[in-house]
């Protein structure tokens, strides 16, 4: 075995792998792309991106993830279709067919990092892997501790990553295998290239570790102007990313935060960033990192010249791209924020009923950060396309062990203490429905946005909408009053409340499946369908 540089206070054997080729230890990103290059992971982008294949799998594979059922985590997690249990035999059977094969590799890679910007918080992990590009991704996913630092880095949480180890077991639902073992510390991942699945398993460790410690983790972005910080929660495709970057605000950070008693931290030293129809007018902060040495770019088509075609989606919709956030020039030096002020649920509802936006009671931003709601277009077909509810407890439910109920607690016990605004904003449809509407003026989403997190809607008049209850501006500098009251917009005043009842009640039924686990407040602030 041959080791390219000093491995930290914990050598590869104390889990069980004994390297029979090279190990690399926590290279820098330019070495690690030479050697990707090298090895025919992948290749350069006429910009110097690195671009690389996932094969089959191009996303998350949610029936492939499981949680070792141990007593240290089994009264915390909330068991179901998402968190999936697994016995620990299963774990410890898939685990040491990983340690024989990392070990058999011609080369290992490992990567010693951070997760959590609050150095009070920062977890110590280690991604072990035998893919140069995997490792690649993991050191701009996560925090790069210091030359010092290393010295003593000693990891809480290991991912043995074993992309090309296909699983042959009965216990599994198929080759591929996202298992995490909290009392073990450990993640061991196989059959999936998908880059996603080693920051997503991080993502779920510290999603049980923290409520522990009374801080909330979030899926959301967060942005600052130094004395005003706002955080957004919301699904793909509701302008999560995009509304968060400002250039008058500095992004903190574009999908993982915890909220602890200094305020925002991220969780990340990157970003992952969808990159479908991605334009330099529209995102230009996102697009510049597209074209530099040091981004990983996930199953995007390149032309004959080399450019990236952000606009093919033959390989798959969920092209991606990984960078370090330094790419990012206006952000916080530190990746940190103070206590939000304002709080931001994102929601696209292609049903055209919900107001472009409204402020929230604490009872029902629980009740919407429960439910998790956006409205996505049916797929092209012939005829017309209906638009489909979609619920994710929390914004971010498959990364979620424990019962929502607690994530909301922990949400409204830091925005009393910090006295934080909640609002719904919708990016969807205005008019009517997909297919009768139109997609709200993103101009309009933007003035509305400023005022909130400006404080000039704090004295306008509102109105109360009687079905969902929340609180409309009868006004907003800068949008037409009549936009903001959705009914109005409607050729079809009818048509609006068969369609507004018809939302209301899709609430009802998704968050049923919560009611026990919250307060009575909380529940009484469903909508009420009006007939």
């Amino acid at each position: 075995m041959a080791e390219t540089s000093t491995p930290t206070s914990t050598p590869l054997t104390a889990h069980g792998i004994n390297a029979s080729g090279e190990v690399h230890w926590t290279l820098d990103t330019d070495v690690l792309i030479d050697i990707s290059l090298a090895r025919n992971e992948g290749v350069l982008s006429a910009h110097g991106a690195l671009v690389t294949e996932t094969g089959e799998r191009t996303g998350r594979s949610p029936n492939d993830k499981y949680i070792v059922d141990e007593e240290t985590t089994n009264n915390d997690v909330n068991w179901g279709d998402v968190n999936v249990s697994t016995d620990l035999g299963t774990f410890e059977r898939m685990r040491a067919q990983v340690v024989e094969f990392l070990s058999k590799q011609d080369a290992l890679f490992v990567q010693d990092l951070a997760c959590g910007a609050e150095p009070s918080e920062a977890l110590p992990i280690r991604v072990i892997t035998h893919n140069a590009w995997h490792s690649t991704f993991a050191r701009n996913m996560f925090i790069r501790p210091s030359v010092e630092e290393l010295a003593s880095h000693m990891p809480e949480f290991t991912v043995f990553h074993a992309p090309h180890f296909e699983a042959d077991d009965a216990s599994l639902n198929s080759q591929c295998f996202v298992i995490v073992n909290y009392a073990a510390g450990e993640v061991i991942i196989g059959g999936t290239r998908y880059a996603g699945e080693i920051k997503k398993s991080i993502f779920s460790v510290m999603n049980l570790i923290l409520p522990k410690k009374g801080i909330l983790p979030m899926h959301c972005s967060a942005n600052t102007n130094g004395e005003n910080t706002a955080i957004f929660f919301g699904l793909s495709g509701t302008g999560k990313t995009t509304l968060s970057a400002d250039p008058k605000r500095a992004l903190v950070g574009d999908d993982e935060h915890g909220w602890g008693a200094n305020g925002v931290f991220n969780f990340e030293g990157g970003c992952y960033a969808k990159l479908i129809d991605l334009s330099e007018e529209d995102e230009p902060a996102i697009f510049g990192t597209t074209r530099r040495f040091g981004t990983v770019l996930e199953n995007i088509v390149l032309d004959d010249a080399g450019v990236p075609d952000f606009h093919d989606t033959s390989k798959t919709q969920n092209t991606r791209g990984s960078y370090p956030i330094e790419f990012i020039d206006n952000r916080t030096a530190d990746s940190r924020g103070g206590h939000p002020q304002n709080v931001i649920f994102l929601t696209c509802d292609a049903f055209g009923v919900l107001p472009p936006i409204s402020r929230l009671t604490p009872e029902q931003a629980a009740y919407h950060f429960i439910s998790g709601y956006t409205a996505k277009v049916a797929g092209t077909e012939v005829g017309v396309k209906e638009p489909q509810a979609t619920f994710s407890a929390c914004f971010g439910e498959p990364f979620m062990p424990m019962h929502p109920g607690v994530y909301a607690d922990l949400l409204s016990a830091k925005m009393a203490e910090h006295g934080a605004t909640a609002w719904l904003i919708n990016t969807g449809w205005s008019g009517g429905a997909y297919g009768v509407g139109e997609r709200m003026k993103i101009r309009y989403t933007r003035a509305m946005l400023n005022a909130a997190l400006d404080g000039e809607l704090d004295h306008v008049a509102y109105v109360t909408d009687a079905r969902f209850g929340f609180e409309v501006p009868a006004s907003c500098p800068g949008v037409p009053d009549d936009v903001l009251q959705p009914r109005e917009t409607w050729g079809d005043g009818a048509a609006y409340d068969a369609t507004a009842d018809r939302l209301a009640q899709m609430f009802n039924e998704n968050f049923s499946r919560y009611a026990e686990g919250v307060s009575d407040a909380v529940n009484a602030a469903a909508p009420a369908p009006l007939s």
